[in-house]
């Protein structure tokens, strides 16, 4: 379905037009007629597909035109990096337009508080938040959201999982109940349903698969032992310039620098990111990765979710994540937008198990490559349970008589 028969106006279809983007996604082509009759609104979606844009886009839809009447619009998000990313977003999507926008975050120097506060009192058209920075700001006194008109809140179910339930629910006694809420989370669980309840009236609920990778992914996993991983890569990437743009998880930040350092090359530039870094440190790790000047970054599970990079080549996995949410939010980088993309998981043989349950997660079986011969054979297959996940790994039956040796 194309932008103009979902009921936006001629300036936002030559917004979207100016910006390269032709066809509506699925959740966009469910949500923006629903927002725009002036429907509250849980959606279920995963990463990757365009929900962003099924907020926005009907947002400033409705403010093109108007006169600049304080703040309109607060998205409350659970990460400043996806607060940095949708404000971009609007800034794009308003481009010809005099809509206000500024993102509101905190991990900085506090050189920006100033700026936040001035975009706060003079009543930005949009503000787009992380809930503990908002607070902050809030307790001052000076803010005013007093019409406001829109409500969304992004990622929900990762603000829940972080810990942010009463942050939000005292942001919104800041707020008038008679507005707009919007709901967007990957994943529908008791709690969202239950926080949903709270604040949504009569809401539209719409559901795309969820749980599962996109289809222009290709899924692939290796099974190794810790020491091969890093000499693993090497031969996936060295002297394969098709290979542009890379994307390593690690579920550690302690282990970012030592995947970094084990990579170093003369021939490409290999960052890492994690919360260690300053903020303004991030944004410029993240711009080289973006710009292709970086071409390999190591992440922790910070950059799963909401992190928009187009054109990242080869996920990888440099261990198994411990949620099966986190696998789909971790190979979601990759294949965005309809492209295809590459997602492979090195697992080690105490990670088998742990990576059968996110096969059964995602209800299908993920092809197992064998090692390169240079490198030597890996563990078999054997995805028993483990005492790190709740079990024993191996034949060992759990009889009650023990296992025949004497205590000592």
């Amino acid at each position: 379905m194309n932008f103009k028969e979902l009921g936006l106006n001629d300036q936002m279809l030559e917004t979207i037009s100016f910006m390269g983007y032709e066809k509506a996604t699925p959740i966009q082509e469910m949500a923006i007629p629903e927002i725009l009759n002036g429907k509250d609104l849980i959606a279920c979606a995963q990463t990757g597909t365009g929900k962003t844009a099924a907020f926005v886009l009907p947002i400033i839809n409705e403010l093109m035109g108007r006169p600049h009447a304080g703040t309109s619009t607060l998205i409350i998000v659970p990460t400043r990096e996806l607060a940095i990313q949708i404000e971009q977003q609007i800034q794009g999507f308003s481009y010809f337009s005099e809509i206000q926008s500024i993102s509101v975050y905190g991990g900085g120097d506090g050189s920006d508080w100033d700026t936040q506060k001035k975009a706060l009192t003079s009543g930005a058209d949009i503000i787009v938040a992380t809930p503990g920075k908002l607070i902050s700001h809030l307790n001052m006194g000076y803010v005013k959201f007093d019409r406001i008109k829109y409500l969304i809140l992004d990622e929900a179910d990762r603000m829940l999982d972080i810990g942010f339930h009463d942050d939000i629910l005292k942001i919104i006694t800041y707020l008038p109940k008679n507005r707009q809420t919007l709901m967007f989370s990957a994943t529908m669980p008791d709690k969202i349903r239950q926080l949903s309840k709270k604040i949504l009236v009569n809401p539209i609920a719409l559901s795309l698969e969820i749980s599962k990778p996109a289809e222009g992914v290709l899924q692939a996993a290796y099974l190794t032992y810790d020491a091969q991983k890093s000499p693993l890569i090497k031969s996936l990437i060295d002297n394969k310039p098709n290979v542009k743009s890379v994307l390593i998880f690690s579920s550690t930040k302690l282990k970012v620098n030592e995947i970094v350092r084990a990579l170093r090359s003369k021939q490409f530039l290999v960052e890492g990111i994690s919360s260690n870094l300053e903020q303004s440190e991030r944004e410029e790790v993240l711009l080289r990765f973006r710009s292709k000047e970086t071409r390999v970054l190591v992440a922790t599970d910070v950059m799963s979710r909401g992190i928009d990079i187009k054109g990242i080549d080869l996920v990888i996995n440099f261990d198994v994540p411990n949620d099966a949410e986190d696998y789909v939010h971790r190979v979601g980088r990759t294949a965005r937008a309809d492209e295809t993309g590459v997602a492979l998981t090195l697992v080690n043989e105490n990670d088998m198990y742990k990576f059968k349950r996110i096969e059964d997660f995602i209800g299908s079986e993920v092809m197992k490559i064998p090692m390169p011969p240079q490198l030597g054979s890996g563990p078999a297959w054997n995805p028993k349970p483990n005492p790190r996940d709740g079990g024993f790994r191996g034949n060992r039956k759990s009889s009650g008589k023990g296992n025949g040796r004497k205590p000592r």
